[in-house]
């Protein structure tokens, strides 16, 4: 089983991929489409550098890369993408042959969190039209799919991961409440800037309601991202 975890950045998606390293089945990858994304859009990240010359950067070699059987004979390959990091949505038929996930969060709080990290110039940036696209698509072959709001699993992380272990046919397995701390050996190499949260943690942090006001100037993207969001929530059905 290939699983897809279609998230946006500063989303808890990386607690979520910490969640399934923790599985005895399960093998996992970090946003294999961040080197291609970079080259792609010609995008100055931190790390970009490196990130284009360490990963493949080829839209096609990328699917090869992760189309193929499950590393370490595992019954379970957990792939964390942005869905940002997808670039040409005519090309997406592969995602089909997937398990799909929609990872979404309050646009409040995931621009907050974001600029604190990068600078941020649209909506795009954040995920939120890619997700919305690839959802329809999915629509459009009558395939599967699960919702899940990080709010809701940050509140009651044991109810959701059961709810999608159930809805993927798997057992859920209690390991999938805690993780080791530190760097792991899956994590991406932009690591050290994005995950400093992450890396000192060892279990999803507990809900707390931030009180978080945007400037102006972030106004008309979050509108935007609060657009899609809200279409996307309509398809929670837990």
């Amino acid at each position: 089983m290939k699983i897809a975890c279609w998230s946006g950045p500063r989303n808890i998606s990386t607690a979520l991929m910490r969640s399934w390293s923790s599985r005895d089945d399960t093998v996992v990858i970090d946003e294999p489409f961040y080197a291609y994304y970079l080259k792609k859009k010609q995008l100055k990240h931190p790390l970009y550098k490196e990130i284009i010359n360490h990963y493949p950067h080829r839209y096609n070699d990328v699917l090869k890369s992760i189309n193929k059987e499950n590393p370490n004979l595992k019954k379970i390959w957990y792939q964390k993408h942005m869905a940002h990091h997808i670039v040409d949505l005519e090309n997406i038929q592969w995602i089909t042959n997937f398990k799909n996930c929609f990872l979404i969060r309050d646009p409040k709080y995931v621009i907050h969190s974001y600029i604190q990290k990068n600078e941020l110039n649209n909506v795009e940036e954040l995920g939120n039209p890619q997700q919305f696209s690839l959802l329809k698509y999915l629509l459009k072959k009558n395939k599967n799919f699960i919702v899940i709001d990080s709010t809701d699993l940050l509140k009651t992380p044991q109810k959701l991961l059961k709810i999608w272990c159930s809805h993927l046919k798997i057992e859920f397995q209690d390991r999938m409440l805690c993780w080791e701390k530190g760097k792991h050996f899956s994590d991406g190499i932009w690591a050290d800037h994005w995950y400093g949260n992450i890396i000192n943690s060892n279990k999803f942090h507990a809900y707390k309601d931030k009180n978080i006001s945007l400037s102006n100037d972030y106004k008309l993207i979050y509108d935007n991202a609060m657009h899609y969001y809200e279409k996307l929530n309509q398809f929670i059905d837990y």
